[in-house]
């Protein structure tokens, strides 16, 4: 998986899966531009520790180059700019992930519109959804300049499950279904400048504040199945990283779009694993395994 020499922009970078895919991009040889709030010197309302130069300093380190640049992506102006960078220094965009999100703090679970906050959950639809647009409205016009462009939208679930499942509330339902269709949609426009356009969600994601939040590392993340036995099928950052790299490298990844995919089924098909060897295949196990009550057991998921 080589993307020697291609220039990839991963909106939302500064922790979770924004990093995994940052870092895996590098790992394949591209320079990446990450972005998000926080920064050494300045934290975005989630006062974590986390920071867009970091992120930069592990795409360097696996191979890449990495580029920070602090972007607040709901400010139409900051991503003008950014774009405008990106020209100016390579005059070329091949890879535009849109992973901005931010809304974690926000959502309550299982509250019905007239339960859940009115000010969180219209934040919530701001950071998941209009980031999103700001981001392709100005970073597109670059990409498609020279054919093979990719866009890659990130969210929670994929198209079949969302369509079928409601997700904790109606805000964060509306923010994760509207990405898996602006994917679509953006497809629709891109194919006739020979760019692609997919949505990827990752399976159960043991980001750094699902670590903190089970009271686990990395290193130990199976105690947590003590608690919560389907965790079992979880899956580190990376491997939703190796999935869109293995998705930019495919000279044929124009078969793939307007589609809905996830990190364990473009596993299956491109033969990468997540960190420890496996290839936890989430989502089936969710609709097969969890949802359907049967005890936790990942045999034949990953």
């Amino acid at each position: 998986m080589s993307l020697q020499g291609k220039v990839a922009l991963v909106a939302g970078a500064t922790r979770g899966a924004g990093r995994g895919i940052a870092v895996e991009l590098g790992a394949a040889g591209a320079i990446v531009y990450v972005t998000g709030r926080t920064t050494r010197t300045q934290q975005s309302e989630y006062k974590r520790a986390e920071t867009i130069e970091e992120t930069a300093a592990l795409v360097s380190q696996a191979g890449g180059k990495g580029i920070a640049i602090q972007v607040d992506h709901l400010v139409a102006e900051q991503v003008e700019r950014l774009v405008a960078r990106i020209r100016a220094e390579h005059g070329r965009l091949d890879i535009l992930v849109n992973d901005v999100w931010g809304g974690e703090t926000l959502k309550e679970w299982n509250k019905p519109v007239w339960g859940h906050n009115l000010e969180n959950g219209l934040r919530l639809l701001d950071l998941g959804v209009r980031t999103h647009l700001i981001t392709t409205h100005f970073a597109l016009p670059l990409l498609i300049e020279r054919p093979g462009g990719l866009l890659v939208e990130v969210t929670d679930g994929t198209d079949d499950y969302n369509a079928t499942h409601y997700r904790i509330n109606p805000f964060y339902d509306l923010a994760k279904v509207s990405v898996n269709r602006m994917a679509w949609a953006h497809a629709k426009d891109l194919a006739p400048h020979g760019a692609t356009s997919v949505c990827i969600t990752p399976g159960w994601l043991r980001s750094e504040m699902m670590l903190e939040a089970f009271g686990v590392k990395e290193e130990n993340w199976r105690d947590a199945t003590q608690r919560i036995p389907h965790f079992a099928i979880s899956e580190t950052p990376r491997f939703v990283g190796r999935a869109i790299a293995a998705l930019a490298a495919d000279p044929d990844r124009a078969r793939w779009n307007g589609q809905s995919l996830s990190s364990g089924q473009l596993a299956q098909v491109y033969d990468f694993t997540d960190l420890d060897g496996s290839r936890p295949d989430a989502w089936r196990y969710v609709t097969e395994v969890q949802d359907a009550g049967k005890p936790a057991d990942t045999t034949g998921y990953r």
